[in-house]
């Protein structure tokens, strides 16, 4: 039995309308593809990412079919062969002639395909041609089709809720209306007699983590009979032959005593484990796959908590209780074809770099490449993975539900090796979205059958067919019904998570008020702020020179597709930020760094909830959003050229292994309820630090006090000498009245305050914490504001004589890479900062809060 043989499909394609009679056809830029790439390439269209060319290319999704096409020669095929095209993802609408004969229709972009072609191919040339309807027009051809269903979404238009295809293409408050088509996966030829349909890994570790027990599993189609197993890492070789049973199943159990276990990024090491199933015909191998997987023990862990409501909901990894800090994750491109594996890598770089430990995969977009995924198994990052429904009333009439069925099998297959992933959500905001629209959703009623009838049927998905999938596939990975959900509302902030958007949106809180807005595990919150001004430049269409060069022109305000989006920038920034419009430099800097402010403080305020063992109040934060899928003002902290904005920074210190946090308020104290002027004014500071670190440590902590405007120290005290602060966990200092020397004159609204982490003699931790609103502190410029570089370039050293808010550094020159930014500095330190790429001609520039053009 000759082996199985792949041969790609990705030679020769060319593409063009299919409804116009005598279209040219060109040649395809790359393959897998999609049109607006093939369009771009030949100059058909302008780039939708420069200006406003975002509307002069929507003629490109409503054009009622664009056509793929190719010629390929196929090998003979032998008596007991078979050949089967694959097909691993067709966007979306497309129906699929081989030598003139139709072989295909799909209507799903995320359903892989297989369809045997053994009948129809030619040892010559084969022609293969694709022909892509528009999923918009489709779609709302389906929304006529069922006028009962209660259409209705947050984003986009309800075409798309008719429509398995990545619904972001329909535009999002952070994306561009981009409704593409085309084969976005690749195509293969298969030769076979026999092959292997689907490899995986079982694994259950010991609650001791002395044994692992690993069961490989495979299904086999065709007559081969045997498959050898094997697992192996470094020295440890495992291997086993077993029969394939009359279903087409193999499976092999492998015990090892101390496993090397997959921890994520910052508790251990990330092994991963080769698994190989080989199939046998006889002594010839017909066919082998590839897994690698982590070996690991994975609990979601909600139970009660002591002394307030509601229940836990944190993540332990190998017995470890976890907080998860990270982000939401959006697909990296308007058009995912051109992202490279490259790409991946370096965006889980920044992820892992910035002290982030879990991405989640937000459900407006695809279920995501391999290269994502590898790179997080690789960095030891965990992900969290919404299935593809967003803010929306999905419908379920039964050919739908029978293509989401395929499609959740299909691809949790696909996933479920990567030990990265540890839960599975049925949607992004569908339950938010079912209570803000008074959607029926009787709690009592446990009939799935009947969920269909009511009119939020997609409940259906969510709660019956979903975790059935997970269920059968991936049994020990946690499934949650959709993100936000738990207690008696998608919002209650003491069962499972909540996205809180009571800053930006809603009802608009100060984001010093965090603490007052936390959840058990908060896994969306935000605030925007402009990309990198390189960014801005690149796609306005004359770049510097571009006469809409600055923060209020149309076209910048074409790239912010948050709906009132200018008024709530100015909102925030007019409440917290001494900002001016002009110079477009310093209103970026200002929008980053009151992002920079609200992320850090939200970070910042929730690790404090962090209590310890049955204290677990707050167990996660992911902040919206990662990155960008195009050139935008958004909610990003890295933007769609990956660089990062200064948020990712202070995020990046809010999430070091161990912190220090000031919290400061105000508290008034009337002398009677009749009187307005005798009032006690104390300004509290509360000082805690975090432990995140496995370990006990003993620290010093000192804090100190400048006045914002003379530069002088007003006082300098420890407040804990040789404290032990346990590890995993906040542990609270001290919480005393604001030190000043006359109280109640206003000093308190004058004073910086800096507390200093000591271990062993060493700095291991600082935060300086200024009054609040910024806009009221009364900034001096400084005097003697320093940057030196050291003498191995491998730091740029910063001092100031002047307290001096936000020092950020630039330079022109991209290669220079910094490993943090926007610096607080008050007198007497010197604050090194690492760098890369610099030499001592570097120029390096500094902007800071106040700064005077």
């Amino acid at each position: 039995m000759a082996p199985r043989t792949v041969i790609p499909i990705d030679a020769d394609w060319q593409f063009g309308r299919a409804d116009v009679q005598g279209a040219s056809f060109l040649p395809v830029s790359r393959f897998p593809t999609n049109v607006h790439l093939d369009l771009l390439h030949h100059n058909l269209i302008p780039d939708p990412f420069i200006g406003k060319n975002e509307l002069d290319v929507q003629w490109v999704g409503e054009v009622k079919a664009w056509q793929y096409r190719t010629s390929f020669k196929a090998p003979k095929i032998g008596d007991r062969e078979k050949a089967i095209l694959a097909f691993g993802g067709l966007d979306t609408f497309a129906q699929v002639l081989l030598n003139r004969s139709k072989i295909l229709e799909t209507d799903n972009m995320f359903i892989p395909e297989r369809v045997d072609v053994t009948a129809l191919l030619n040892e010559t040339d084969n022609q293969l041609v694709i022909t892509f309807d528009s999923a918009y027009l489709r779609g709302w051809e389906r929304v006529e089709q069922h006028p009962t269903h209660k259409w209705g979404v947050w984003n986009g238009d309800s075409s798309r809720l008719a429509v398995r295809k990545a619904q972001y293409h329909w535009g999002w408050d952070w994306g561009p209306t981009l409704l593409t088509c085309g084969p976005w996966k690749p195509i293969n030829l298969e030769i076979y007699e026999s092959r292997l349909v689907d490899v995986y890994a079982s694994v259950a570790v010991e609650e001791s983590l002395a044994s692992a027990t690993v069961v490989l599993h495979a299904a086999a189609e065709g007559n081969a009979s045997k498959v050898r197993f094997d697992l192996s890492l470094d020295q440890t070789a495992l291997s086993g032959t077993v029969d394939v049973t009359e279903e087409g199943g193999a499976v092999a159990t492998f015990t090892i005593s101390n496993p090397e276990l997959w921890y994520p990024i910052r508790y251990g090491k990330q092994p991963l484990y080769t698994a190989t199933a080989t199939l046998l015909d006889g002594g010839d191998e017909v066919d082998a796959v590839t897994k690698r997987i982590g070996i690991r023990k994975v609990e979601l862990v909600q139970k009660p908590l002591k002394g307030q409501p509601g229940t836990s909901f944190f993540f332990q990894v190998n017995n470890i209780p976890m907080f998860c800090g990270g982000s939401n994750w959006i697909p990296a491109d308007s058009f995912t074809p051109r992202v490279t594996r490259q790409q991946y890598q370096d965006w889980v770089k920044l992820v892992a770099q910035g002290n982030q430990s879990m991405l989640r995969i937000w459900g407006g977009g695809v279920y995501e490449h391999e290269g994502l995924l590898d790179a997080c198994d690789e960095q030891g990052i965990l992900v969290w993975v919404d299935f593809p429904f967003a803010c929306g009333n999905y419908p379920c009439w039964p050919e739908m539900l029978q293509s989401i069925e395929r499609e959740a099998r299909e691809n949790v297959k696909l996933l479920r090796h990567h030990p990265s992933i540890v839960i599975y959500a049925g949607n992004n905001e569908d339950y938010q979205y079912q209570e803000s629209e008074g959607l029926t959703r009787d709690v009592r009623d446990k009939d799935p059958q009947s969920w269909l009838k009511s009119d939020f049927p997609a409940r259906y998905i969510y709660e019956h067919l979903l975790p059935q999938v997970c269920r059968d596939l991936v049994p020990e990975t946690f499934y949650h019904y959709g993100s936000p959900w738990g207690g008696k509302t998608s919002g209650d902030p003491t069962i499972g998570d909540i996205h809180q958007w009571n800053v930006w949106h809603g009802t608009q809180e100060r984001y010093q008020d965090f603490d007052k807005l936390g959840g058990r595990f908060v896994s969306e919150f935000g605030m925007e702020a402009f990309p990198s001004v390189r960014t801005i430049d690149a796609f306005l269409p004359k770049g510097k020179d571009d006469p809409d060069r600055h923060p209020q022109s149309e076209v910048v305000d074409f790239h912010n597709k948050a709906a009132g989006h200018e008024r709530r920038i100015a909102l925030y920034l007019a409440e917290n930020i001494p900002y001016a419009t002009d110079p477009l430099e310093q209103y970026v800097y200002s929008t980053q760094l009151m992002q920079a402010e609200c992320l850090s403080s939200a970070f910042r305020l929730w690790r404090r909830e962090w209590k310890g063992p049955g204290r677990e109040y707050c167990s996660g934060a992911l902040l919206w959003q990662l990155n960008d899928c195009w050139p935008v003002t958004s909610w990003a902290i890295c933007d769609y050229h990956l660089r990062p904005k200064l948020a990712y920074y202070t995020v990046k210190r809010e999430l070091n292994p161990i912190t220090v946090g000031i919290k400061r308020s105000e508290h008034r104290h009337p002398k009677d309820k009749y009187t307005r002027v005798d009032v006690q004014v104390k300004t509290k500071l509360e000082v805690w630090a975090s432990n995140f670190t496995l370990d006990d440590v003993e620290i010093d902590c000192v804090l100190k006090g400048w006045h914002a405007e003379t530069a002088e120290q007003v006082f300098g005290e420890t407040i804990a000498s040789s404290r032990p602060l346990s590890g995993n966990q906040t542990t609270e200092l001290v919480a005393i009245d604001i030190p000043v020397k006359t109280p109640n004159v206003g000093l308190e609204g004058r004073t910086i305050v800096v507390a200093y982490l000591y271990r062993d003699g060493n700095l291991i931790a600082r935060h300086v914490d200024w009054p609040q609103p910024l806009k009221h502190s009364h900034l001096q410029q400084p005097r003697n504001l320093k940057l030196r570089l050291s003498d191995d370039g491998g730091s740029a050293i910063l001092s100031s004589d002047t307290p001096v808010k936000g020092v950020a550094l630039e330079c022109e020159d991209e290669t220079v890479k910094f490993g943090d930014n926007l610096i607080d500095l008050v007198p007497g330190e010197e604050v090194p900062i690492g760098v890369t790429g610099a030499t001592k001609s570097t120029a390096i520039a500094m902007r800071y809060l106040g700064m005077r053009r």
